[in-house]
């Protein structure tokens, strides 16, 4: 809690979340605005204010108001309350985790590795088991 009251969610803060899942993140990134907004915040982080002005030409203060909140649901930008103001700035690592991840798991290359992982685990498990 900040003076006043506020509630801090900082981006260290929001990074110990559980990791969410690539469904929420291709459903975020399917948007045009959405991307758009994504890139605005990975410069600098930015009130809710000055992302509605930003996009006044395009969506009224509502739209970007729900696109922030599919964003943030979906893990790819960081909340804070600082006086009377929202910012919003982008979680730098989950957007690339979550897409190594996703590749990790379809990528033909990968899978011997997941085996062996998978293998060495359970011997792990085993052994423990048998001390």
């Amino acid at each position: 809690m900040l003076a006043g009251g506020a509630s801090v969610a900082t981006p260290a803060a929001a990074l110990a979340k559980p990791v969410m899942s690539v469904d929420k993140i291709f459903e975020a990134l399917s948007s045009a605005p959405r991307r758009r907004i994504l890139a605005f915040l990975s410069k600098t982080d930015m009130t809710a204010g000055e992302i509605a002005q930003r996009f006044s030409t395009m969506m009224s203060q509502p739209a970007v108001s729900k696109h922030m909140s599919v964003l943030e649901n979906a893990g790819l930008v960081w909340r804070q309350k600082r006086g009377q103001n929202v910012h919003y700035g982008l979680k730098e690592d989950a957007l690339s985790s979550t897409l190594v991840r996703f590749l990790a798991e379809i990528c033909p290359r990968s899978r011997p590795f997941r085996r062996d992982s998978a293998a060495a685990a359970r011997r792990k498990k085993e052994h423990k088991a048998q001390a």
